[in-house]
Order: C-alpha cells, then structure tokens, then sequence
C-alpha cells in the first residue's frame, strides 16, 4: 500500500464524517460551540490519527494512533447516543452513524491485530 487514503477503514472513516457533519447541521444553534463541534471534532479524529500514524512510518507508533482513533470513536458514538437522546438524531441518521462506527471499529482493531503480528 502506498498511501493511507487506500485503507478502506481511512476512507469509511472520512464518509462518517461527512455523515456527522450533514447530521449536525439540523441540530439547535445553541448546540453550535457545544455538542455540535465536539461531535465533529471526534469525527474529524479517527481519520486523521490514522493518517498520522501512518506518516510515522513506526509500527508501534502507528498502533498507538490507531488506538486514538478507536478512543474517538468510542467518544463519538457517546455523543451520538447523547443526541439520540436529545432527539436532534433521528431513526435513520442515527441507525446509519451507529453502522458505520461498529464497522470502523472493527476495521480498527484488526489492523491492530496484524500490526502486532511478528
């Protein structure tokens, strides 16, 4: 692989984020400087601690800013559940959001598992 822009898990990573962003857009103006930029701060996180530790060009850094990642997600997925509650998510985005994470986490931790491999 040449770039971390092949990695499908960089590129699922990105759409999320689109999806976070487009999400966020219907949510009150008083969340702007609050739950809105925190979600997208999170968001942003996981493709760019994968880009990052790929440019380390270190395997066990590159490990170490995949965990990042996984941490951001995790931290997204707390505050989409906090939105759903909220009700500024619907059924829809919210079911599509919480997909894409549990399939990003996985992707996550299985390139992990083979970076760890001797």
């Amino acid at each position: 692989m040449n770039s971390y822009k092949e990695l499908e898990v960089w590129q699922k990573s990105m759409d999320l984020c689109s999806m976070i962003y487009q999400a966020t857009n219907h949510f009150p103006l008083e969340e702007k400087y609050s739950l809105t930029a925190q979600l997208r701060r999170s968001a942003i996180s996981i493709p760019s601690n994968i880009a990052e530790g790929w440019g380390r060009n270190n395997k066990k850094e590159y490990i170490q800013f995949l965990r990042y990642s996984r941490g951001s997600c995790l931290e997204l997925e707390t505050q989409v559940l906090l939105s759903i509650r909220l009700k500024y998510l619907n059924e829809k985005s919210s079911a599509d959001i919480q997909n894409y994470l549990e399939s990003i986490l996985m992707m996550i931790n299985k390139l992990i598992s083979r970076l760890r491999q001797p």
